[in-house]
């Protein structure tokens, strides 16, 4: 994919400023004309020093209008300066708001793998920094690049109907100019830019890293461990951000040098025009203030360039969010999944993870009759994560398909199919909100009541009531205020509450002590009547009452049955499982 290309960002730009096409047309056309104004600045003055200079005692009448136009001119210009920055603040809030949004949404689609491959901090990071890059970025060209190019051209274009020797000293030095500060950004600025930006998402990444899992920091007493992981990578990146900011300052003396040399260039050739008789002392006055305007434009187009060359670099990751395919996308034709009953089907398929020699699944077929609830036990490794997975459709198949009620879920809607599952993972995830948001994740409009509720079935309320806030009780970034089985029962409720026809529960009593998981089983045999349920469990205790245990061995089923017929297995795996849990309890209790 092409990086840091100018052309790639201006496209980029260009697409969120004609999001709003008036207010950017208006904002291009305030621009051009404060900054023609700005160049009729300086020929004002020289009209009004010849006025003065050939005026005669008494007649101060052709000096006065010459000053009257000079002082008009001077006005407009910043008042149309004022009218470009209220129209770019309203463009640049418009914009950036969007590119935000996009970014965001882009990501939030991009595949679990893809999250679990990425540092949340570098991805937070990388978001920010492009939004506010764009900003730089428009402020440049409006009041830079834009303004530099029309200033440039015009007074070049002036000189050269003019004085024709003085508008070719004028381009020659402005292109020379242009080019070696083009050059330098571009070869030899921009590397150094692109490696300090890289190692600028390194110290994020590491911040964000170890900040969200300072819990085990202090349980390690690992502080002086993570301090010297990030003292050596901030080290990393100041050596490379001093290079860069070393590059640019050597490029601005170089241009000093150069905006010199054509200062020299255009007033010596100004003072042989007059001494030539072909230039007056306006004339002079107007060479002089124009040199000033030219040389400040120049001056703040090689301050310009490297920082749109550095803009350009910020915005490159945000370019590769836009642009990239997501990792599982929706069909083309995609329809909405209908679950009016809740049936599961495995028809051949195959799955292997990326990286993997060998597939995981291979050929593997499998029915889960509507309203059936299934255990999935075996050991790690076996599949059933895998197996849930696939259902959510977080990966894509190899082979075969996987269908809900004679659905592809390939070709329906990942929002319509996760919608439809309700999950309550082994490590479940709370967002820093209150404990009422929290549990109607699931289920946006629920009431209060409902809300309640289902907090009451999954045994929320114990703990909840003993809160000074209750369920307006935020719980910290990822629930970190809440115990491990608090948190459990917070995401067993939200399943509850969101009342999917299909439910996976993955180790959802495994944080719970031995009364609250009984008390948790107790509701969700009544949460799962009429629902097809899928139980991933290694406490074994917890499928015991359910329709049907499938037993999982690298990737295929070795023992299906009830509880009652498994265990009648001679030898069977599932009776070697429970015997074997069921010695490490005696041990355990026998220790007590």
């Amino acid at each position: 994919m092409p990086k840091a290309k100018f052309s790639r960002v201006l496209r980029f730009v260009v697409h969120y400023w004609l999001l709003s096409p008036g207010l950017f047309f208006t904002l291009v056309a305030a621009r051009i004309v404060s900054t023609l104004v700005d160049v009729l600045v300086p020929l004002a003055s020289g009209r009004l020093v010849d006025a003065v200079a050939s005026g005669k005692p008494g007649d101060a009448g052709p000096a006065i209008r010459a000053l009257v136009i000079f002082i008009a001119l001077g006005a407009l210009f910043q008042a149309s300066r004022q009218i470009v920055t209220f129209l770019l603040n309203r463009l640049s809030a418009r914009a950036i708001t969007t590119i935000g949004r996009d970014a965001f949404a882009k990501v939030q689609r991009f595949s679990s793998d893809w999250h679990a491959n990425s540092f949340a901090g570098a991805t937070v990071r990388k978001i920010t920094r492009g939004m506010s890059s764009f900003d730089t970025f428009t402020d440049t060209l409006a009041f830079g690049l834009l303004p530099a190019f029309i200033v440039v051209v015009g007074v070049t274009a002036v000189f050269a109907w003019r004085w024709p020797i003085l508008g070719l000293v004028v381009a020659v030095g402005i292109l020379l100019f242009l080019a070696v500060t083009v050059a330098l950004a571009v070869l030899w600025i921009r590397p150094a830019n692109v490696e300090a930006r890289e190692w600028d998402s390194k110290m994020s990444g590491v911040l964000a890293d170890s900040i969200t899992g300072n819990a085990v920091v202090k349980s390690f007493a690992a502080e002086a461990r993570e301090d010297q992981q990030f003292a050596e990578i901030a080290r990393g990146w100041e050596w490379r951000a001093v290079r860069s900011w070393d590059r640019s300052a050597v490029s601005g003396l170089a241009q000093a040098g150069l905006l010199i040399l054509l200062q020299i260039g255009m007033l010596g050739t100004g003072l042989w025009l007059w001494t030539q008789g072909r230039a007056t002392p306006g004339d002079i006055a107007s060479l002089i203030a124009t040199q000033f305007l030219i040389t400040g434009y120049l001056r703040d187009i090689a301050q310009h360039v490297r920082g749109v060359q550095r803009t350009i670099n910020d915005m490159d990751d945000v370019l590769d969010f836009r642009t990239a395919e997501l990792q599982v996308a929706d069909a083309t034709d995609a329809s909405e999944l209908r679950v009016p009953r809740g049936e599961i089907a495995f028809e051949h398929v195959t799955f292997k993870y990326k990286g993997a020699r060998e597939p995981l699944y291979a050929d593997f077929s499998l029915t889960i009759p509507a309203g059936q609830r299934v255990g999935l036990v075996g050991q790690s490794g076996a599949g059933k994560s895998t197996f849930v997975k696939l259902i959510q459709r977080l990966y894509d198949l190899d082979g075969g398909r996987i269908c809900i009620d004679g659905q592809d879920i390939a070709h329906v809607s990942q929002s319509s199919l996760r919608s439809s599952v309700g999950l309550v993972p082994q490590d479940p995830v709370l967002f820093h909100r209150s404990i009422a948001e929290n549990i109607s994740y699931g289920r946006p409009g629920a009431t209060m009541d409902e809300i309640v509720e289902a907090a009451r079935l999954a045994h929320v309320e114990e703990f909840v009531s003993a809160l000074p806030k209750g369920y307006e009780t935020l719980v910290g970034e990822r629930g970190v205020k809440l115990s491990g089985g608090e948190r459990q029962r917070v995401a067993i409720a939200r399943a509850i509450l969101a009342a999917t026809p299909i439910l996976i529960l993955d180790e959802a009593t495994s944080s719970l002590d031995s009364v609250s998981e009984h008390y948790i089983r107790e509701a969700m045999d009544r949460v799962a009547a009429g629902r097809t349920t899928i139980v991933i469990a290694h406490r074994l205790s917890t499928v015991q009452r359910l329709d049907r245990i499938l037993v999982f061995d690298h990737g295929r089923i070795v023992e299906d049955g009830t509880h009652r017929e498994l265990m009648l297995r001679a030898g069977g795996v599932y009776r070697r499982l429970v015997e074997t849990q069921a010695g490490s309890v005696f041990i355990e209790e026998a220790a007590e």
